[in-house]
C-alpha cells in the first residue's frame, strides 16, 4: 500500500482549528463553573466536551462506520485494518456498544499533527434488536465523526435510506461503500453503480464517495496442474479488496483533513453549548420559580401573622431583598442587600398598581392593628398577607428576568418587562393559592391561633 504524501496546512485550515479548540475550551470553562445541582445534571455533557477538546487538540481523526447487520461493515472494518478486531458474527444483535479501533496501518498523519491518529468506529447495526437504544448510540458516535462510512450490500431498502438521509443531514463528509461486490456480475453491478451515483442519492452522495468492496470474498475454486498434467481443484478465499476505499478516505482527509476535524468539533460544540445552555436555563428557572413561590409565602404569613404595626411591612420588604439575593445567586450574579433593596423597590414602582394594591391593603390593615393593638390581626391577616405575597411574586419574577438576561433589562426597560408578567400572570388564582397557604401554616401553629 502507498502512503499519502502531505503537504503543509493552509494558514485557513490552521484558523479554523484555532478558533474551534478555543471555542470549545472556553465553552469547558463556562460549564466547568456552574453550581454543584448544576454539573450533576450537565456533567455528561460537558464530559463530551472536554473529550472533543482532547480529540481536536491531539489530532484524532474519527471515521464512523454505519450499516445495517449483515452487510459486512465489521469485514470492512478488519480489512482496513489489516486484522481481525471486529468480531464478525451471522447472528443479528452481536454489536452491543460503539468501539474505536486505531487505524494506524492506514500510513497518514494529519497535517501539523505528528502523533495524530485515524481511529475506525464500529457502531450497532441500524437494524439490530432493540435498536432504539443502540440508534441513539451510533448517532452519537456519528455527532462525534469527522467522516462516515455508510455500507450496504445491495440496493437501500426503507431502513437504509432514511439513515442515510439522517446521517447526510448532519454535513459529515459521507462515502456509500456497496460490499461484497464480488457477488455481482458485472453488469449487475455497474447497474446498482449507476443507481447509487443516479439522481436519487446526489443530494445525499457525491457520486465519486460512492465506493465498492469486497472485505470478506467468498472462496474462489482454483484448478491446480502439477508437472505430470495432472489436475486438482482447491477453494481459497481471495484476499480483501478495499483499497479503493482506503484511497478515497485518505484523498478526502489530505485535501481537506484539518479544516473537517475543525469544522466537525465547532458543530459538536455548537450543538452541545446549546443543550447545556438549554438545560441549564430549565434548571435555573426551575429552582427560581420554587424560590420565589417560597418567599411569596414567607412573605405572606410574616406581613400576616406580625401583630406589630409598621413592623409587618418592613418585615415584607426585608423578605423580598432576601429574595432577590437568593435569585442572584441562583444565576451565578451576585447583588448586595441594599442593591437588592433598591431592585425591589424599583419594580414595586414599575408594577405600578401592584405597588398601589399591594401598598393600601397592607399600610391599611397595619394601621388599623396600631389603632387596635394588634387585635385586628384575625381580621387582617389572609387578605393583607395575600396582598403581601402577590406583591413578592411579581418582585420575584421581575427578578429572575433580569437576573436570566444577565441582571439588564433589554432593550424594552423595566416597566415594559414588568407589564408583560402582570398581563401573564393569573392574578387571582396567585392570591388565591397564598390565602389557602396562608389559613391552612395558620391552622398549624398554635401560636397563631392564640393570638
Amino acid at each position: 500500500m502507498s502512503d499519502i504524501t502531505l503537504e503543509p496546512p493552509t494558514n485557513v485550515a490552521d484558523a479554523d482549528y484555532d478558533a474551534s479548540l478555543a471555542a470549545i475550551r472556553r465553552a469547558v470553562r463556562e460549564f466547568e463553573g456552574c453550581r454543584p445541582a448544576e454539573l450533576d445534571v450537565l456533567a455528561g455533557d460537558l464530559d463530551q466536551l472536554a473529550r472533543m477538546s482532547d480529540k481536536l487538540a491531539a489530532g484524532r481523526v474519527e471515521i464512523a462506520v454505519f450499516g445495517e447487520i449483515s452487510t459486512g461493515k465489521s469485514a470492512v472494518i478488519n480489512a482496513l485494518l489489516g486484522e481481525q478486531k471486529a468480531a464478525v458474527n451471522v447472528r443479528g444483535g452481536w454489536t452491543k456498544d460503539v468501539w474505536h479501533a486505531s487505524w494506524s496501518s492506514a500510513g497518514y498523519v494529519l497535517p501539523g499533527f505528528g502523533a495524530s491518529e485515524l481511529v475506525l468506529v464500529d457502531t450497532p447495526g441500524l437494524n439490530e434488536v432493540d435498536g432504539a437504544a443502540r440508534g441513539e448510540m451510533a448517532h452519537a458516535a456519528a455527532d462525534q465523526a469527522d467522516l462516515v462510512l455508510f455500507v450496504t450490500d445491495s440496493d437501500l431498502n426503507e431502513i437504509e435510506y432514511r439513515a442515510l438521509t439522517e446521517l447526510a443531514a448532519s454535513h459529515k463528509p459521507l462515502i456509500l461503500v456497496l460490499n461484497k461486490s464480488d457477488l455481482y456480475r458485472p453488469q449487475e453491478l455497474e447497474d446498482l453503480l449507476a443507481q447509487f451515483r443516479g439522481p436519487r442519492l446526489a443530494k445525499l452522495v457525491s457520486p465519486e464517495n460512492v465506493v465498492t468492496t469486497a472485505a470478506d470474498p467468498r472462496e474462489v475454486e482454483y484448478v491446480i496442474e502439477s508437472a505430470n498434467g495432472s489436475t486438482r481443484s482447491e477453494w481459497r478465499k481471495p484476499a480483501p479488496k478495499v483499497e479503493e476505499l482506503r484511497l478515497r478516505i485518505l484523498e478526502m482527509l489530505q485535501a481537506d483533513g484539518k479544516s473537517l476535524l475543525a469544522l466537525n468539533a465547532a458543530m459538536f460544540a455548537a450543538d452541545k453549548t446549546d443543550r447545556m445552555h438549554a438545560l441549564r436555563v430549565q434548571l435555573r428557572e426551575a429552582e427560581a420559580n420554587r424560590v420565589i413561590w417560597s418567599f411569596a409565602v414567607t412573605k405572606s404569613l410574616a406581613v400576616a401573622i406580625n401583630p406589630v404595626a409598621v413592623a409587618d411591612v418592613l418585615g415584607g420588604m426585608a423578605v423580598d431583598a432576601t429574595m432577590i439575593v437568593t435569585l442572584g445567586r441562583i444565576y451565578g450574579i451576585p447583588i448586595s442587600r441594599k442593591n437588592a433593596h433598591t431592585l425591589a423597590i424599583s419594580i414595586a414602582k414599575s408594577a405600578g398598581l401592584v405597588s398601589v394594591f399591594e401598598a393600601v391593603v397592607s399600610w391599611a390593615s397595619s394601621a388599623l392593628k396600631a389603632l387596635t393593638g394588634g387585635l385586628s390581626t384575625a381580621i387582617s391577616q389572609v387578605p393583607q398577607g395575600a396582598a403581601a405575597g402577590y406583591g413578592s411574586y411579581i418582585v420575584g419574577q421581575a427578578a429572575r428576568f433580569y437576573f436570566q438576561h444577565g441582571a439588564s433589562w433589554g432593550d424594552e426597560g423595566a416597566k415594559h418587562v414588568v407589564s408583560q408578567i402582570l398581563a401573564n400572570t393569573d392574578k387571582k388564582s396567585v392570591i388565591e393559592q397564598l390565602k389557602d397557604e396562608i389559613r391552612g401554616k395558620i391552622s398549624r401553629n398554635v401560636h397563631a391561633e392564640s393570638k
